[in-house]
Formats: C-alpha cells, sequence, structure tokens
C-alpha cells in the first residue's frame, strides 16, 4: 500500500465477509460495545491511517484504536526494529515474579520491562516520577493509583470531577461521572465526591459556566474548607483529574480552572492523580495532556498508546512494604514492553510531538466549522473533536462517514472525536477533512 496515494474506496460496508464474521463473533462474546460492523484484515495492506477490511474496502481510520494506535498500522520504524529479533514463547512472563531481558543492562538489543520503565521516568522527570509499575490496561493503571494514593496518605475519601471516566474495573468506576451504564447497580467504593469539570476552554472564574467556580473561589475550595467545607482535607486520599476529559466528551478545561484545582491540592496537600491513558504519550501535541496546564501531578496513569498499563508516581508515594503491590502478567508482557518503549523512541526521534501539533492546527484551520448542526469544533494536538447539536445528528454524520470510508468515534453526548496517527501527513488531513465534511453534507 503507498501511503503516499492511497485513498479510501468502500463498494459494500459491512460486506458478507465482514457480516458473517460479526456474526461469528457474537456468537461467544459478551455484549461490549463495538461501534461498527467493520472487521479489519489484519493480514491485508494497511499503513498509516489506511487499513483493509474482510471485503476489500480501504477506510481511512481516524479512530486510532480508541487511541491505543498512536501510530497507526504497520509503522515501518517500529516494525523493523521488531523483525530482527525471533519471536519466542513464552511471550509473557509472571513479571512481577521474575525479570527478563535480551542483554545487560543499558545494553539489550530488544528493549524490554525494565527499558520501557527508564523511559517513561525519562518522560515524567519534570514531575520527579521516578517509580513505575507495569500492569496490563489503563483501568489497572488507575486501580494502583487509586491503591497506592490510598497507602500513602491514609485518606479516606476521593475526589473526582463530573463527565469522567476512568476505567471499568470496580474501584475505577467508583469514579466515573459519565454514563450512568458504567455504573448502574455496581457496589462502589466509599467516600468518593465529585466537582464540575471546566466545558469552557476559554473560561474565567467571572465567567465560568459549569458551575466549578464560585463566589467565594470553587466548588472544590469550598467543599474542602476546614471550617465550613463538609470534607475534611486530611482525610482526602486524592483528586484524581483527566487533564483533558476522553469519553466525557473531550472537554479542554480552561488555564483557570487548572489554576484552581493547582492551588487547592496545594494548599491542604492533596495527592493529584492525572489520568493521561487517552490523552498522554504524544496526543495532545506534548507528551502529557498535562504539560500543557499549570498543575503538578503525583501520580501519572498511562495505557492504551504505551501498549500496557503503568502507574508512574515518585518513589516515596509508593509502598515500601513487598507485595503490597503485584501481578502476575504486570511487566511480563515481552512483546508490549518492546512496542511502548519503541513508540516512545519514535515519538522522540521523529519530533512526532511537533508534528501532532502542527496538524492539529491544519485540521482546526481547514475544516468547515460552519456547516450544519456544528456547534463547536476544538482540539490539542491530535486529540480532536466536532461538537453537533443533537446526539442523532452526531450519530448519523458518523454513519455516514463510514461509508465515505472515514472511521471516527462519538464520545460525551453529541461529540465526535478524532484520533488521527501522531504521523498524520498533510495530505491525510486534508483527506480527512474532506470525507468528515461530505459526511456531515450527506447527514443533512
Amino acid at each position: 500500500m503507498d501511503r503516499d496515494r492511497v485513498a479510501p474506496t468502500v463498494d459494500t460496508l459491512p460486506g458478507d465477509r465482514a457480516r458473517r464474521q460479526v456474526e461469528y463473533h457474537h456468537s461467544t462474546a459478551a455484549p461490549s460495545t463495538y461501534v461498527y460492523d467493520f472487521v479489519w484484515d489484519y493480514t491485508a495492506p494497511a499503513a498509516g491511517p489506511f487499513c483493509t477490511d474482510l471485503d476489500g474496502n480501504v477506510l481511512l481510520d481516524f479512530t486510532g484504536h480508541v487511541g491505543a494506535a498512536p501510530l497507526g498500522y504497520n509503522n515501518p520504524d517500529l516494525l523493523e526494529r521488531l523483525s530482527a529479533f525471533d519471536l519466542v514463547d513464552p511471550l509473557k512472563i509472571a513479571g512481577q515474579d521474575f525479570y527478563v531481558a535480551s542483554g545487560p543492562a543499558g545494553e539489550a538489543p530488544f528493549p524490554g520491562p525494565a527499558d520501557l520503565m527508564d523511559r517513561l521516568t525519562a518522560v515524567t522527570r519534570h514531575y520527579d516520577l521516578d517509580t513505575v509499575f507495569l500492569s496490563n490496561s489503563g483501568a489497572e493503571a488507575v486501580e494502583n493509583a487509586i491503591k497506592i494514593s490510598y497507602d500513602h496518605t491514609g485518606g479516606q475519601y476521593a475526589i473526582t470531577f463530573q463527565g469522567a471516566f476512568h476505567g471499568r474495573t470496580l474501584g475505577a468506576l467508583s469514579l466515573n461521572r459519565s454514563k450512568g451504564v458504567y455504573r448502574r447497580q455496581f457496589p462502589e467504593i466509599p467516600g468518593v465526591h465529585d466537582v464540575p469539570f471546566c466545558r469552557d476552554r476559554a473560561c474565567d472564574p467571572a465567567s465560568c459556566g459549569c458551575g466549578f467556580f464560585t463566589d467565594d473561589g470553587s466548588q472544590l475550595r469550598r467543599m474542602l474548607d476546614p471550617e465550613t467545607g463538609y470534607v475534611d482535607p486530611r482525610a482526602v486520599a486524592y483528586v484524581i483529574v483527566e487533564p483533558i476529559q476522553g469519553e466525557g466528551g473531550y472537554r479542554f478545561p480552561s488555564d483557570a480552572f487548572a489554576e484552581e484545582l493547582a492551588a487547592v491540592v496545594a494548599e491542604h496537600d492533596i495527592v493529584l492523580v492525572a489520568d493521561e491513558i487517552q490523552s498522554g504519550m504524544g496526543r495532545t501535541g506534548k507528551f502529557w495532556a498535562s504539560d500543557h496546564y499549570p498543575i503538578e501531578p503525583d501520580v501519572i496513569a498511562a495505557a492504551k498508546g504505551l501498549r500496557v498499563g503503568a502507574t508512574l508516581a515518585n518513589s516515596d508515594v509508593f509502598p515500601a512494604e513487598r507485595s503490597r503491590l503485584s501481578s502476575t502478567w504486570g511487566a511480563g508482557d515481552v512483546l508490549a514492553c518492546a512496542q511502548g518503549a519503541i513508540t516512545i523512541d519514535v515519538i522522540r526521534e521523529q519530533d512526532l510531538l511537533a508534528n501532532a501539533r502542527e496538524r492539529g492546527e491544519q485540521f482546526l484551520a481547514t475544516f468547515d466549522a460552519t456547516a450544519d448542526g456544528i456547534t463547536d469544533v476544538r482540539g490539542l494536538g491530535l486529540m480532536l473533536a466536532v461538537e453537533f447539536d443533537t446526539e442523532e445528528r452526531r450519530d448519523d454524520v458518523m454513519a455516514a462517514a463510514v461509508q465515505r470510508g472515514l472511521l471516527t468515534l462519538g464520545c460525551g453526548q453529541r461529540t465526535l472525536r478524532l484520533l488521527p496517527p501522531l504521523d498524520v501527513t498533510e495530505r491525510e488531513i486534508d483527506l480527512g477533512c474532506d470525507l468528515l465534511e461530505a459526511a456531515i453534507a450527506d447527514a443533512s
């Protein structure tokens, strides 16, 4: 597949082979969140944001597998480095009980868990996060962030934000404040409080419309006031925040919101956990979305584009007691750790942070924000969103886009999100804009 010339081509979607595969899949699969009857044929040609389905349709994938494929399909630099090593068995070991490496420390030809952790601490050194616990998923990364925060502080309360999504394990579910289906009838961790999350990226305390700011500061400050508040700040284990809300609707907060959050947690010496699972790994044009804002995370939860889960903090925050944290498979996926480490290398070597910023600015400047039903177009780097006047219109646009060969995702109530690969080209952004604008016209 020639990435410089290929264009989406759709005959029938889903085609007969895709329909049969979907039926076969669901003959044993529990109900989940499958978005499309689109079946990627991973043996067929694919490059960058372009992929092929079982029926030969070629699509432009601007979902990034919900941010889990930061380099798109078949990135040549990543594949070249992996191809130098033969696959072994087992590829996954009990990585919290045993060690694995392909050579002496710092000289291993094939990066393993230790090399991945070393790279992660290098890109979080400005936050003084020098210790990593590897796991399998974003939900596990959040769970371990929760655990170490409770252990470190001895606190009994947690504070989350309205619209938040932090995962689907029971602890993480307790922190979710987006769609009710995620939490309904599941038991929850007690003592979790919430406050509004900023909905206006340009607001200040006087113009705030989300309810976060108040006449005497903010809802967070009011909640934690030692004399008049209803939550003892000394008993708060952590505040957890997505620097940019993902599932909640791609909400980009204002600097005023971030400044107030930073001031309150600093005043009361509260652990601040940043959930960077979707927004991290260069997605916003900086390595972490937190880097755009005046906050200083004490703990970062990462996953998706990292290929594994990771909880990062200073060594003082992690429990010193042996076996307080552990996981059979955590840190034991040899191939995923190598992919994660090489992904960080490629991002840095190819200056993909700059590309993410430039291509994101190109999208915002090129896309027709005046098209029917659009109420807002926003983004930071390649974390891009188009908001519509109704959920129905958003869904109609998604359906029309895929028929034209463009894969997108919904989030929030009325928002369409776009996650192109970090090495997306100027041509591919223009192509995506044209397809999306045509889909909006189709839906109208």
